[in-house]
């Protein structure tokens, strides 16, 4: 696993876009401030410039960077799912705005996966973390089944197994700014 964080590390250093295993799915990955990356990024999935982008973090210090006011109910949502949670945050900074949402939203994940939470540590940032998959079309697990579109135009592909082929994508929920919490997707 050494040499995949290291290779993936230099890719996204370099302002390439990198093909990795989640804890959830096949993802597609890149620097969260790196403009260029982010147009690439967004081609490869032939996604709309307007729609927002998931960051991962591996820790709590992470996330109180990018997002401005943490509602205090998040850290038990955190702590208590029982799956990968995706949040939406009212307001996220210290990002492109191509990652960003409606109103300056920000959705991030801290991640337990172990090749993304050190491949985050050695980067010392964020990683997005979108689904590796043309924008509208199904999800898969399994990277044979990837479009072949995808895997040709990404910078590197992570030769890591996907830890469990069965997990279905993150749930996602949005806080509002008065703590009121919305369910994107169960």
């Amino acid at each position: 696993m050494k040499e995949e964080i290291q290779k993936a590390l230099d890719v996204v250093r370099n302002g390439g876009v990198i093909l990795y295993p989640t804890d959830t799915i096949w993802g597609l990955g890149c620097d969260p401030n790196n403009e260029v990356a982010l147009e690439k990024l967004m081609s490869i999935k032939k996604r709309a410039a307007d729609k927002s982008l998931i960051i991962l973090v591996n820790n709590e210090g992470l996330l109180q960077r990018y997002v401005k006011d943490i509602p205090e109910v998040c850290y038990d949502l955190i702590d208590y799912s029982e799956r990968p949670l995706t949040i939406v945050y009212p307001k996220g900074q210290y990002v492109s705005k191509k990652v960003l949402g409606a109103n300056d939203s920000i959705a991030i994940r801290i991640t337990k996966d172990p090749f993304c939470v050190q491949l985050i540590q050695r980067l010392k940032h964020g990683l997005v973390s979108t689904s590796a998959n043309i924008s509208n079309e199904t999800y898969q697990n399994n990277i044979d089944k990837l479009p072949a579109d995808i895997k040709n135009n990404v910078d590197y592909i992570v030769n890591l197994p996907l830890k469990n082929d069965k997990q279905p994508p993150s749930q996602i929920i949005r806080i509002g700014a008065d703590s009121e919490v919305t369910i994107i997707r169960k």
